[in-house]
Formats: C-alpha cells, sequence, structure tokens
C-alpha cells in the first residue's frame, strides 16, 4: 500500500511588489540621502566652493528656496510609504528653520526713537516718477532713498518730494531725501575698474536727527549675469569691497545702508558689508522682480542700530518693489 504524503502550500503573497521593494524602513534611502543633503547645503552653505562659476554664491542668492525640496521630498516619501525618508525630512525641515525661521516671526514693537526708511530701486523705466514718489511718501518715513534716477526724472521727485521732504542729494544716479538737514554730501567712489568715469552709484550724506547724526549711505552696485560662465558677479563685489572700505572708514558712530545691492545678505560677495552691519532678523520681504519676487535684493542695513521688520509696499512703476524698516538708534 502505498502512503501518499500531504503538504499544505504557503498562501500566495498578497503583494509580491511590496515585498521586493523592502520594509517601509529599508524602502526611500535615495530619497533620505537627498534630505540629508539639502539640509547640509542649507547650514553649510559657505563651504560650497565659489569657482567655478561662482557656483557657492549663486546658491546663496536662492539659499531659502531650498526649502521647495521639502514637499517634493514629501510627497514622494509618502508614495514610497518609506519611513525613513519622512523621518530624513526633518533635517531640511530643521535646518531651514534655524536659518530663515526667525523672518517669519512678528518685530519688536515700535519704538519712539526709531527711524523710519524706504529704499528703492525706481527704475531707470519708470513712466511716472512723480506717482511713484507719493507712494513712497505715504507712509511718511523720515529718509527715501532711490536708485536708477535719470537726469530727466530728478525734477519730477523734487517737485513732488519737496514739501514734505525738503532736503534732498543726488549724485549720479542715487538719491536721499530726508525730513532732517543734511550735512556732508559726497559721492562715494564704488566704481569698478574696468566702468568708465562717468559710472556714479555711491552718496554719503550726515542726516541730523533728532537722535543724533546718523551717516546715511545710497548705494546701487552693479547688476548679476547668469550666463553660460556661470554667475556672473565679479563687477557687484568689487563694487561690494569699495563699499566695505568706505564703511570701515566711516567715522560717525551711527551707520545707515540703503541700497540695491543686486544680492541677498545671505550671499558671500557683501560679506564686505554683511560683516560691518547689521541686516534685519524679521521678514523675508522679497524685492525683485516686482511681477514674482523671488529674492531680496533690496537691502537696509545699520552699524550702531537695529533694524526692524522689513517689509514691502505696494508696487511702483519699477520692476523692483519698495521695502521700508524701522532702525532703533542705539
Amino acid at each position: 500500500m502505498t502512503r501518499v504524503e500531504s503538504r499544505t502550500e504557503p498562501p500566495p503573497d498578497p503583494n509580491p511588489a511590496v515585498r521586493r521593494r523592502g520594509s517601509r524602513w529599508t524602502r526611500g534611502r535615495v530619497l533620505a540621502g537627498l534630505a540629508a543633503f539639502t539640509a547640509a547645503l542649507l547650514l553649510g552653505h559657505r563651504l560650497v566652493p565659489n569657482t567655478p562659476g561662482r557656483l557657492g554664491s549663486l546658491l546663496e542668492a536662492f539659499l531659502p528656496w531650498l526649502g521647495v525640496v521639502v514637499p517634493v521630498l514629501l510627497g514622494a516619501a509618502l508614495q514610497r510609504r518609506s519611513a525613513t525618508a519622512l523621518l530624513a525630512l526633518l533635517l531640511p525641515v530643521a535646518a531651514w528653520a534655524y536659518q530663515f525661521g526667525g523672518l517669519l516671526l512678528p518685530g519688536d514693537a515700535p519704538t519712539r526713537a526709531g527711524l523710519d526708511v524706504v529704499q528703492h530701486n525706481a527704475s531707470d523705466e519708470n513712466t511716472d516718477p512723480a506717482a511713484t514718489a507719493r507712494a513712497l511718501a505715504a507712509g511718511r518715513p523720515r529718509l527715501i532713498a532711490l536708485e536708477e534716477l535719470l537726469p530727466s526724472a530728478v525734477p519730477a521727485y523734487e517737485k513732488a518730494l519737496g514739501r514734505a521732504y525738503p532736503y534732498h542729494a543726488v549724485r549720479g544716479t542715487v538719491g536721499l531725501w530726508s525730513r532732517y538737514p543734511l550735512t556732508g554730501v559726497r559721492a562715494v567712489d564704488i566704481r569698478p575698474r574696468d566702468l568708465p568715469d562717468d559710472w556714479r552709484r555711491g552718496l554719503r550724506a550726515v542726516v541730523r536727527t533728532p537722535h543724533g547724526e546718523v551717516a546715511a549711505y545710497v548705494a546701487h552696485l552693479p547688476s548679476v549675469r547668469l550666463g553660460a560662465g556661470g554667475f556672473g558677479s565679479g563687477r557687484r563685489d568689487e563694487s561690494a569691497r569699495l563699499l566695505g572700505d568706505a564703511l570701515e572708514a566711516e567715522r560717525t558712530r551711527a551707520v545707515i545702508l540703503l541700497g540695491d545691492l543686486n544680492g541677498t545678505v545671505d550671499d558671500r560677495g557683501l560679506r564686505p558689508l554683511t560683516s560691518r552691519l547689521n541686516a534685519s532678523g524679521r521678514g523675508l520681504a522679497f524685492s525683485f522682480p516686482e511681477a514674482f519676487p523671488v529674492a531680496r535684493i533690496d537691502q537696509i542695513m545699520a552699524r550702531g542700530g537695529t533694524v526692524g521688520r522689513i517689509r514691502t509696499l505696494p508696487a511702483t512703476g519699477s520692476d523692483h518693489l519698495p521695502i521700508t524698516a524701522r532702525i532703533t538708534l542705539r
């Protein structure tokens, strides 16, 4: 008699594809690596070399936008059902919050000793400078700094601002309008060596405020270009070094810098300025381009004072948005 052995077959795998991909802790390692790399860029951007093509400066110009990587990786991690990738996403979230989270917090309460200022690249293609002037003066700031002033447009600004701002100075294509008397007005030479002698974009004046004298600088650094050779910031960087030297030599205790610096405060090309002056710790205030602002290249900085929350103002006839802040003098 033949003995027949019975065998119990294992049940079929209900989802063999998931089994092949591994568990939720072993899947998504590439996503986790990308999350860690994003966090490393946020915290270690200074370590990215600037050659070739000034890649470091290019990264720093758009550094806050690395945060966009987080929702992209989050969607991919959820699709892969990867616990490892989801956990790794905490790294770029924490790094972004460390770098930029403070900018989203509300500013300190205004103080009576504050000096409200407005900075604006008014554009040399502005077709209605008088309307721009009225818009900038609507908030009654104490100082208004302007760049890209064409000689033909200066009379319109003088007429529109003259009553509320009886003191003003223009040197080249930059100007300063003030409610307080100005003294010691002079041009500041920030011209890169390969540009013509009539290139004048720097101004310095001492503002006699009720809280003491303040040296106000208005500057428009050269533009940067992104091309086949990389991030073209050489002229901008040279001009920043010249302006930094002027600030270093300034003997007035309180100093304000207002200008279109064609760079963000994270850009290492502006280190000659950011190492000598403090910037605001509140407000993103992206100012350029006006149609879809992606970076704040217009800046308000100070020495001997604290720059409060920076805000953008409504659009004028320029391709930049105006920015404003209150500076509390020490």
